[in-house]
């Protein structure tokens, strides 16, 4: 194999048979740059040589997947270790991408987590973990996030202790400091801590026992042919360790005081662990969403096993258990009642506080609450397929991506180091030259002060802090953001195409209206009507039995249903003929309706659907059903309207229907009559006229819509399909949840926009006046880490939203 050709693997998923493998072979060989292709069936495996200049392993995953069948990949979460900055993040970054058999590597400086995906037939976890330890840093494997959190725990008890050992011995020689102010000179100071030699006891294990940690990783940095912040810090501190200490050594003897700077550099490491240390405890802040959500989950489950009951913990149950829930418990995972009834708490998914009544057949949802009846239920989803594991990982994948709007500061980050290094050397050359000509004490203050306040820390916290808080908090309101990416393209959107059925319109169908004739009795003509309607299976038909029961009427058996498509149905009950149906069914057997055509058309105006009710050839009644409004729809709708933003509602269904339904909502345009299909159409054509389009569905049939849309928004309590084709959940199936999600993302965009805006106005301001010498050392390192914890704090008042409804 010639040092110009490469050579790897793939796994290949969907082959079954030998023609597979044969046809994929042909076509890797076609490619241009392969070299030489085989396919294993067995295996399940490619092995491919072939010229990088020309091709990359993306190329092979594409062609492959353009011939119909799937590339292999795992992809891994690992807690990262011993970033500083920015440019540590960038060099993780570029490295991981850089290894054989990695797709996609991302690390989040915030998070302190790197996303791998990668090819593991070529590579392994301990490969990946290997690797960013070569790289100078530590990689812990996301097995479970209270490992992490654990881990984080640990670390920051670990930078405390360091902090108070180097504040310990930092406070003498600041002490020292001070004294030599004019406009302190009433301050007492000890004679002894003047000595170098005792400085010089001090300074020491604060430089080299505390500082190691910086030492290790510059040596690190430089040693990958790159720069961080540590090598800032090395460079600004050990200037002023070893002069001080060249000083101590050519004063011996000496009458006059030494020029000493001990008191700068332990000072220096002392403010940087403080402002790490506030750093570590405000990002652990800012996951508090996640934690939150962890929190509830039940930890065990009793469930009934060869009829024994037995309490296990939670990671233990599998599907198709049968568990035993007591009133008050949590449920502990999703499943089905099997035997009895209650009433459900599931306002941690819904938002809603009113309890929902549950019984045979009837859906759970793990981490809700049982409130009053004992049942019996079957899991049928474990672990992470549950619904708040889903929650769960959606808003761990959120904060854990990037924004393109990050990618500028990365860039600058990753160039950043090796420039003020550059200023700090013409800083120090132009003080001894020309400033204060032969003086090395400003010209070495000015070099350490323009080192030190340079830090790109804040830069690099950024957006990441911000997409941290800002995605948590609105998964707190119900809101799941799929990306980074996602929740800064919302902020764009001018438009809102809202489906009707199961988004502005509950989705299901309710009796709404029932008049009866002159002299009918109203309970006989229900009983009638219900015991009718009973036998069929069309949907409204189940809306009119539903909501005759639920008024506590019993209905009785018929006999010779027959039901007559697109009309109605006929029955004998209580040797009583009933028909129910339409206009057309009545006429057809002679019934006579035109005292009710007025109210009839008075219903079907406002978007019911009218049935009428003849009984032994004669009319009984009418009855209406409609799909009706949610609540919160037109308040919702309103409050879009009243953010500048254009509504439109989109249905299959006829144009009166719709037009009767949108004033009620008070959306002013709206599409009738649009077939599955066509959705997606309509939403290319509000595209091409230059509007930013977000489309709120939740059925199947709004999938490719969905998918098309700048922002695809799923309502929760909608399909698999829709959730999954889109860029944002609404857990609450509220459209109030869609000015949220907008919301949510202007604040969050405009709180990443201060923090660039301070972070870079920062370092363009700070390193101009510490050249000039107008910053003394140890004031540019408290700026330098106050600059990091200001931006930590700026992006966790996101956390503390409230939304007005």
């Amino acid at each position: 194999m010639s040092s110009e050709t490469k050579e790897t693997s793939l796994q290949i998923t969907g082959m079954t048979c030998a023609a597979c493998a044969t046809r994929i072979e042909k076509g890797l060989k076609k490619m241009e740059g392969v070299e030489e292709a085989s396919v294993n069936l067995a295996l399940e495996k490619s092995s491919i040589k072939y010229n990088p200049e020309k091709l990359s392993e993306l190329d092979f995953e594409k062609k492959i997947q353009d011939l119909g069948y799937g590339v292999a990949k795992d992809k891994k979460e690992f807690a990262i270790t011993g970033m500083t900055c920015a440019a540590c993040a960038t060099r993780i970054e570029k490295g991981l991408n850089k290894l054989e058999g990695v797709s996609s590597a991302s690390v989040n400086l915030a998070l302190e987590n790197a996303t791998v995906e990668y090819n593991p037939s070529e590579l392994s976890v301990s490969d990946i973990i290997s690797h960013v330890e070569k790289l100078g840093y530590g990689a812990i494997s996301k097995n479970s996030e209270e490992d992490v959190v654990d881990h984080r725990q640990q670390a920051i008890e670990k930078q405390q202790r360091k902090f108070i050992f180097s504040a310990l011995l930092s406070l003498p020689l600041l002490w020292t400091m001070v004294g030599h102010f004019s406009f302190t000179s009433f301050i007492y100071t000890p004679e002894f801590l003047m000595n170098p030699w005792v400085q010089l006891i001090f300074a020491t294990p604060v430089q080299f026992i505390i500082g190691k940690q910086f030492y290790v990783s510059a040596y690190k940095a430089i040693r990958n042919k790159s720069a961080n912040m540590d090598v800032l810090v090395v460079l600004g501190t050990s200037a002023a360790y070893f002069y001080s200490l060249y000083q101590a050594i050519i004063t011996i003897g000496q009458h006059n005081m030494a020029q000493l700077y001990f008191e700068t550099s332990a000072v220096l490491i002392t403010l940087i662990l403080l402002g790490k240390l506030f750093e570590a405890k405000a990002k652990g802040r800012s996951s508090e969403a996640i934690k939150k959500l962890m929190g509830l989950q039940a930890k065990t489950a009793l469930v009934l096993r060869d009829g024994i009951e037995k309490e296990i913990p939670l990671e233990e149950v599998v599907i198709g258990d049968t568990i035993l829930v007591k009133p008050g418990e949590k449920i502990p995972v999703d499943g089905e009642v099997i035997e009895g009834n209650t009433a459900v708490d599931e306002s941690m998914l819904t938002g809603e506080s009113i309890p929902v009544d549950k019984a045979t057949g009837d859906s759970l949802f793990g981490s809700t609450i049982n409130k009053n009846g004992f049942i019996k239920m079957t899991a049928t989803k474990v672990g992470r397929d549950t619904a708040l594991s889903q929650i769960i990982k959606v808003v761990e994948d959120a904060q854990g991506s990037k924004a393109p709007i990050q990618r500028l500061a990365d860039k600058i980050s990753g160039i950043f180091v090796p420039i003020v290094i550059g200023i700090a050397i013409v800083t120090f050359l132009v003080w001894i030259i020309w400033v204060d000509p032969g003086e090395f004490k400003p010209a070495l203050e000015a070099l350490i002060a323009v080192l030190v306040i340079a830090c790109p820390c804040a830069l690099g916290l950024a957006t990441p802090t911000s997409i941290m808080a800002g995605s948590g908090r609105a998964a707190e309101l119900g809101v799941l953001f799929k990306g980074g990416e996602h929740l800064e393209t919302t902020h764009h959107i001018d438009t809102v195409v809202v489906d009707k059925t199961g988004t502005v319109t509950n989705g299901k169908p309710e009796l709404t209206d029932v008049f009866v004739a002159n002299g009918i009795d109203e309970d006989e003509f229900l009983t009638l009507v219900g015991s009718a309607e009973k036998p069929s299976e069309h949907p409204l038909a189940e809306a009119i039995v539903e909501g005759i029961q639920h008024q506590g009427i019993q209905l009785q058996l018929g006999q010779n249903f027959e039901a007559i498509p697109g009309h109605g149905v006929k029955i004998v009950v209580n040797q009583k003929e009933i028909l129910v149906g339409t206009r057309k069914l009545m006429e057809e057997n002679n019934v006579d309706i035109s005292m009710v055509q007025t109210k009839m058309e008075e219903l079907e105006a406002e978007g019911k659907t009218a049935m009428l009710v003849g009984v032994n050839g004669e009319y009984w009644g009418l009855i209406a059903v409609a799909d009706t409004i949610k609540d919160t729809s037109q308040k919702a709708i309103k409050r879009l309207q009243k953010m500048g933003i254009e509504v439109i509602m989109i249905t299959g269904d006829n144009k009166r229907t719709a037009e009767t339904i949108g004033q009620q909502v008070s959306v002013d345009h709206i599409i009738a009559e649009v077939l599955p299909e066509g959705k997606a159409e309509e939403v290319k054509k509000l595209q091409s006229l230059g509007k930013k389009v977000a489309m709120v569905g939740d059925g199947i049939n709004d999938a490719p819509a969905l998918a098309v849309a700048d922002i695809g928004m799923a309502i929760g309590t909608g399909t698999d399909i829709a959730m999954e084709a889109a860029d944002i959940t609404l857990i609450r199936g509220d459209l109030n949840s869609i000015a949220d999600a907008i919301i949510m993302s202007r604040k969050t965009m405009r709180n990443i926009k201060q923090n660039l805006f301070w972070a870079f106005a920062y370092n363009t301001l700070g390193i101009p006046i510490a050249a000039a010498g107008l910053l003394a050392p140890w004031v540019a390192g408290a700026a330098m880490a106050f600059s990091s914890v200001s931006v930590v704090l700026n992006a966790l008042r996101l956390q503390r939203i409230r939304l007005e409804k």
